[in-house]
Formats: structure tokens, sequence, C-alpha cells
């Protein structure tokens, strides 16, 4: 394991365009439950349907307090973890371009990464379906009554439910860098949601080396992934960090 680490921490040190691609898997050790993969996810625990758009705008006083419970309450203690404050400090060392995250919880910009693509949205902020107006999420008394604007239209959080569409300028910015990308760190992620995961594919197709952090093995593992870590991602990242450090 330990030549692969080498070999991940060469590539990572010495890569002209690194992106970082992240799943649920890199805040799992934040306290985070995955969507997929495990008996403790997100799918396991809650209904399914009260994730998805058109279940949010005609049933709204019933999916209101499974996404408040699942995306505020509970996401409101956790904390960046190692892996996200050492990607963070990797941008501020010149070495990763850009983070693309299907993730909505903030960690990466929490932990100090700026340049944060959120693929499926943040839960930053809330529009309002009815006049389009945005509030910040910061300003908001969340309660498990369904919030709602000043117009009396009802808010729905800024990130992507099931069924809608990714916002454009997030699609066009990953699938630029995934084309433009020299190396893609992937970690904690399934590879099973689309158009997501199709970004690695992008990026092998266009030269990229693909470093897969994951416990379990993934749609990327014995594929399109040139190295394999098969761990968590604080090990992972603190480990190849480790490594790089020792180089300098």
């Amino acid at each position: 394991m330990m030549n692969k680490i080498e070999e991940a921490a060469k590539l990572i040190a010495n890569a002209k365009c690194l992106c970082v691609f992240t799943g649920a898997g890199v805040s799992k050790e934040s306290g985070i439950p995955t969507f997929r993969g495990s008996e403790d996810s997100v799918y396991e625990q809650y209904d399914q349907s009260m994730l998805e758009i058109n279940t949010y705008i005609h049933r709204t006083e019933e999916a209101w307090p499974v996404v408040n419970k699942v995306f505020y309450k509970f996401f409101k203690e956790a904390q960046p973890n190692a892996a996200h404050k050492t990607i963070a400090k990797w941008e501020t060392e010149g070495m990763v371009k850009a983070v693309i995250t299907q993730n909505i919880d903030s960690l990466h910009q929490a932990a100090g990464s700026k340049h944060v693509i959120e693929f499926h949205g943040g839960k930053g902020h809330f529009v309002c379906l009815k006049c389009g107006k945005k509030y910040p999420t910061a300003s908001l008394n969340l309660t498990d009554k369904v919030p709602h604007c000043e117009c009396g239209g009802v808010l729905k959080p800024g990130f992507i439910f099931f069924g809608e569409g990714i916002p454009s300028d997030a699609y066009n910015e990953s699938f630029d860098l995934a084309g433009k990308c020299d190396v893609m760190l992937v970690i904690g992620t399934t590879g099973e949601v689309q158009p997501a995961a199709y970004l690695p594919h992008v990026a092998k197709q266009h030269g990229a080396k693909i470093i897969e952090v994951n416990p379990q093995h993934s749609a990327y593992t014995g594929r399109i992934t040139d190295i394999y870590l098969e761990m968590g991602a604080v090990e992972a990242i603190t480990k190849i960090d480790n490594e790089i450090q020792k180089s300098k």
C-alpha cells in the first residue's frame, strides 16, 4: 500500500492541473452519513421520495421536516475533518486547481478551500419557488414549519433535489476542468449518480491519471482508476500529505 501512497503523492505534487472530485465519503468522517453504499446511508434511513423535487413542491408539509432534519439540524453540528483541511492546504500551496464536490454540506469551504464547485448546489441559501428571491440560510430561523418568502411563496433549499437539473454554471465549469486536468483525485463516491459520475471518465478520456480513495470498490475501481487506495479519506489524504512533505 505504501508504494501506492508514494505514487499518488508524486502524481499530486507534480500535477500541472490537479482537480479533486469528492462525494459523500469525504464527509462521512465528519459524521455526515453517505447517501449510498452502507447500512447507515440516508437511503436506508429515510423515504427517498422526500428528497424528490415533485414531492417538495406538491407535498411540502411532508417533505420539509425530513429535509430540515437531514440537511440542517444534523449538518449544523458537522465540522471539516483532516481530509477537508489538507485539500484546502494543498490549494493554498498551489497544488489544487479546484474542488468539484457532489456534497452540499459546505465543509470544503469551511476548511478553507476557495475554488469549490458545488455540482449539486449547496445549503448556503434558499430560493423562493414563487418569486425567485434568494435568502442566505444564516438569515433564516429554520424550524419544523415550512419556510416562506415575504411574498408568501415556499422557500426551497439551494441544493438540487432529485428530479432537478444541474446548475448550468457548475455543470459547464466542472466538465471543462475535467477535460483540462492531468490528475483527478476522486474521493468517497460510488460513481453512480449521473451526470456527476461521468466527470472522471471525461478526465480519463483526456489523458488524466485517476487516483481513487474509497474504502469500498466503486464504479471506477478496476475500470478507469490508475491508483486505488482502499481506505477512508482522512487516512489516505493524511498519508499522501506526509509523503509529499517528506519529499520537499
